[in-house]
């Protein structure tokens, strides 16, 4: 087998190797396509935005305090997040699927 053609078959290294981009792509192709997904980032978008408190808890240190009105927020975000994860995980499994097909058959396994 050839150089080229050893790089092709090996597709778990090209995978991971464009990886990053695949994943930006699924967000991306999510955004644009699924409402409901679309819906759900911009209400997590507006949230953080609105709310600072999200962010310097998230990605701050020390010590932080929360009303309660604050923590309802929080949690209320936690769970957006949760959700588009697990969208964006749903829509990597189904592309997994369908690439997988794609790639069987050019290689000609069926």
């Amino acid at each position: 087998m050839d150089e080229k053609q050893d790089t092709f078959y090996n597709l778990s290294e090209r995978i991971e190797d464009a990886f990053p981009e695949i994943d930006s792509d699924i967000s991306t192709d999510l955004f644009k396509t699924d409402s409901e997904y679309a819906d759900l980032r911009k209400q997590a978008d507006e949230l953080q935005r609105t709310h600072p408190f999200i962010e310097q808890i998230l990605e701050g240190n020390g010590a932080i305090t929360l009303s309660a009105a604050e923590h309802e927020v929080l949690l209320r975000n936690l769970n957006l997040k949760n959700q588009i994860d697990d969208a964006e995980r749903r829509h990597i499994y189904f592309r997994g699927h369908t690439d997988n097909f794609a790639y069987l058959k050019k290689i000609g396994a069926i």
